[in-house]
């Protein structure tokens, strides 16, 4: 272990000369605690103290990183340091919608994309299900739907003058009459009863329909190829095909899944692996991303699957599977692994989630990664670009405990490496939680020009939530770098 300690420590030399805050100066006595830093004329304290080793000055490479503004990761199973600049807040904008009804707030940001040639203010967003909630009847949590009504739409949306607006929107619909609406506008309702939530009314005292087409979408990507969307949706999992106007197309569902539905208005692609599945409800698929080529599709879980059981909750292992959009089928598939909860105050392993993704390339995505809490409490909210380019891929190697051992979601960091799986190397390119981002789930992420990162949060219609003003807002930042 103190070798380990000396070779970080040797390392963070070789980065700190030249960089105007200490160089590998000759020094007498033991005066390293004594040192002054200052960053472009600033002055700045270390998160460390130097170390004086043999008359020379060593600063820690983390201590280093931070003090000059630097975002500092560590990847354990690359033994590789990543430093990486902040960004810059460019911009607040908050949604100026009326509410849907009495204490139900209108909310957008569940997802967030820019279109190519699309002015660089201008995105599109969903709003997940609808208004839901849970409440307590009769010693029994049920899940509650007070505008049954509604239907998940996506939003055309402007920024502009510190106010998002709504210039357009398309109610999903089928090529047909849903049996829940008799039109064709679908519902946010479930899809499967017994496998799904349960709904009830605003009441909790009865049960709903359950409705076959019915969408809790969350993630949204476009694909320039034939002008189309492809939507993430928690209850399936899947990933739904939508024309611009709403229309569904077609929804890629995991094996088996199609026999547990009759939903004949929209064919159900069987093209996620079965493991998917075992989905811990309201966790499902949480994020879609294409390529700008319109030739690969990637989609992220909320959380760990529950394989083989619920004791997976606390797994770190959260899967992302990549598609050949010319085919639909899976190509690949790459363990993403989660901050370890250890490392934060009071959070559990299983409230830290996968939120939002955006495919920079076929090798370089964004991802976002939060956790439960809002405002002072937060401690994780941070946008990582993640690299495949050497991750492993597990593409049906770990799905069932019988042929492999264990499970994707069952190994430990140590049986990882052990195996030869490498996760997607992480680097921070946002810790919102330094910005004092206000609310709790950043669940919209966007990429504009290679170098404006655009966040916004999922209100969640104000319902159950923490935060007190309960709005939606979006805050532009500037990279000084291009990720491309």
């Amino acid at each position: 272990m103190k070798k380990k300690g000396l070779l970080v420590v040797t390392t963070a030399l070789a980065l700190t000369a030249g960089t105007g805050i200490v160089s590998a100066a000759v020094l007498s006595g033991n005066t390293a605690e004594q040192i002054n830093y200052s960053n472009n004329g600033q002055t700045v304290k270390p998160s460390s103290p130097a170390v004086n080793i043999d008359g020379h000055l060593y600063l820690p490479i983390r201590a280093l990183g931070e003090t000059t503004g630097k975002y500092v990761d560590w990847d354990e199973f690359r033994s590789g340091v990543s430093l990486t600049d902040k960004p810059q807040l460019t911009g607040k904008y908050k949604l100026n919608a009326p509410n849907l009804a009495d204490g139900i707030k209108m909310g957008v940001g569940s997802s967030l994309t820019h279109l190519p040639g699309d002015p660089d203010n201008v995105f599109y967003s969903t709003a997940d299900r609808g208004p839901n909630g849970q409440i307590e009847v009769g010693g029994k949590t049920v899940r509650t739907f007070p505008l049954q009504d509604y239907t998940p739409t996506i939003y055309k949306i402007e920024i502009k003058d510190g106010e998002i607006n709504i210039l357009d929107q398309f109610p999903l619909k089928v090529q047909g009459t849903d049996p829940v609406t008799g039109k064709a506008n679908v519902t946010g309702l479930p899809n499967i009863k017994g496998r799904d939530e349960a709904p009830y009314d605003a009441k909790g005292e009865k049960e709903l329909a359950y409705d076959p087409y019915g969408l809790d979408i969350e993630g949204l990507a476009y694909n320039p190829k034939d002008d189309t969307f492809w939507i993430s949706d928690e209850y399936g999992p899947s990933i739904v095909h939508v024309k611009r106007d709403g229309t569904i197309i077609e929804r890629i569902v995991p094996k088996g899944w199609a026999a547990q539905a009759s939903a004949s208005l929209v064919p159900s692609r069987e093209t996620l692996p079965a493991v998917y599945n075992k989905l811990r409800q309201n966790r499902g698929a949480e994020s879609v991303g294409i390529t700008p080529d319109g030739k690969y599709m990637f989609m992220a879980m909320q959380n760990a699957l529950r394989n083989p059981d619920k004791a997976m909750d606390n797994s770190r292992q959260v899967r992302i599977i990549k598609f050949d959009l010319a085919t639909l089928n899976p190509v690949a598939e790459y363990a993403y692994l989660l901050e370890d909860a250890g490392a934060f105050d009071k959070l559990a392993q299983a409230d830290i989630v996968v939120s939002d993704l955006v495919a920079v390339n076929e090798n370089t995505l964004l991802i976002d990664e939060r956790d439960k809490f809002a405002g002072d409490k937060a401690q994780l909210k941070r946008i990582y670009s993640i690299d495949l380019s050497n991750a492993t891929n597990i593409l049906g190697k770990y799905d069932d405990a019988a042929a492999a051992g264990k499970t994707l979601e069952q190994l430990t960091v140590a049986e990882l490496k052990a195996n030869g799986i490498l996760p997607a190397a992480k680097r921070t390119v946002l810790d919102a939680v330094e910005f004092k981002f206000p609310y709790e789930k950043i669940e919209g992420l966007s990429l504009v020009n290679g170098n404006t990162l655009v966040i916004v949060n999922d209100n969640d219609f104000g319902i159950d939530s923490t935060t007190p003003e309960n709005g939606t807002e979006l805050w532009t930042f500037k990279l000084p770098y291009t990720i491309k």
